[in-house]
């Protein structure tokens, strides 16, 4: 799918989030000299195309008192990973769960899920029903604490002129 500017400008008004009003797409779509309508079915063909993932709160852990958070870390059988990737992911506790290639010797991990808790026993838990359900096909884990916050911001077009 090639963009056209009216394409990018939608996404660079998305891009810092929406507006906290009750009808933030047709606060966007006034904007942009767009009806509601037509500004939903152009998210929609840009999320079929793949140029938007998706669109989605992004609360801040911290604030709500998630103080601890760790990147679990799995050594899965290649066989199973497939199967029990989607199956960590589903679980209510993990926000984001993904499989990456080894990098032996050194890192024998494949599969990634990122948990958060009040407190690192809470995390520890929700490591250990992670445990649970990949039984005998895990061959190894640990977990990776933050230890400072990072800004998250995906990619940013910028506005030309």
């Amino acid at each position: 799918m090639r963009l056209d500017s009216t394409d990018r400008e939608i996404v660079a008004a998305l891009q810092g989030g929406l507006p906290l009003v009750p009808a933030p797409y047709a606060q966007i779509a006034g904007r942009l000299g767009l009806s509601e309508g037509a500004l939903l079915a152009r998210l929609r063909e840009l999320k079929a195309a793949g140029v938007i993932r998706r669109i989605a709160a992004a609360p801040n852990h911290y604030r709500l008192g998630l103080t601890a958070n760790g990147m679990t870390v799995w050594d899965v059988d290649d066989a199973r990973v497939a199967e029990l990737g989607p199956r960590i992911g589903a679980l209510p506790f993990v926000t984001h769960c993904y499989e990456r290639p080894r990098a032996l010797p050194d890192w024998p991990y494949n599969l990634f899920a990122m948990v958060h808790g009040a407190s690192r026993d809470e995390v520890e838990a929700k490591r250990a029903e992670i445990a649970a359900l990949l039984g005998e096909a895990c061959k190894s884990h640990d977990i990776l604490y933050s230890t400072r916050i990072l800004k998250k911001t995906g990619l940013r077009l910028r506005k030309k002129g």
